[in-house]
């Protein structure tokens, strides 16, 4: 097992994402409350709308603006403002996983990093800087600006053409998501890695080279192949 680039989900995976609690303060900067009821009703829209980017069927900006139809009109805002103060909203409660701050400091210099996420672009940048991670990574893949989402295989294409086209044996992706992250990388022709917090079962089809239960454990697991890279050019 000998790994040349190590390839990142975001959400989940290095960041805490509580869209939750993102749009509970986003709602009281309007000076609305945003109740767990109001979460469900706004998860009923937003879900499919997910599944629908992933699966290639509406892109980015659809995604954005249907979500928050209704609250734009409630509010009498464009939707695209709407998401730009929940984006917002998100990077102002941003927190790194546990471990992943000491993950990333380990493999600094030792291998490439890179990020390959679905989400959006406002929310890329800013979070990156605030945490410090932005220097970590030599590659940063966005799907919204792509016009490609996980799991297609195009955007790890692209992603591997950025990364000057390393011979694919020598990439790892590592992600919490079996269907966009894993499939993903799987049907890519790389090694994937599933950040299996809650133990779930695999899903069947999705057959992962790695799991591990936590970043600690996926720092050991990482560590273990960096070792044998380092007699490679």
């Amino acid at each position: 097992m000998k790994y040349k680039w190590i390839l990142f989900d975001a959400d989940e995976t290095l960041f805490h994402f509580d869209a939750f609690k993102g749009l509970q303060l986003m709602f009281s900067r309007y000076d609305m409350d945003f109740s767990q009821h109001d979460y469900d009703e706004y998860q009923i829209t937003n879900k499919p709308l997910w599944i629908d980017y992933q699966n290639g069927t509406i892109s980015a900006e659809q995604l954005q603006n249907i979500r928050f139809q209704g609250w734009a009109e409630k509010l009498e805002v464009t939707t695209q403002a709407l998401n730009s103060d929940f984006l917002l909203a998100m990077a102002d409660i941003c927190a790194p996983l546990t471990g992943a701050k000491e993950l990333l400091a380990s493999l600094h210099g030792k291998v490439n990093m890179g990020i390959i996420t679905n989400g959006f672009t406002e929310l890329q940048e800013i979070r990156l800087k605030r945490t410090g991670f932005k220097e970590y990574f030599s590659s940063l893949v966005i799907s919204e600006q792509i016009g490609i989402a996980k799991p297609d295989v195009g955007i790890f294409e692209h992603a591997l053409a950025e990364m000057g086209q390393p011979e694919k044996h020598h990439v790892l992706m590592v992600g919490d998501n079996p269907h966009s992250d894993i499939l993903g990388g799987l049907n890519a022709g790389i090694d994937t890695c599933w950040l299996n917090v809650d133990g779930l079962d695999n899903p069947a089809g999705i057959t992962p080279h790695y799991q591990v239960s936590s970043l600690k454990e996926l720092q050991l697991l990482l560590h273990q192949a960096v070792a044998q890279t380092k007699d490679i050019d």
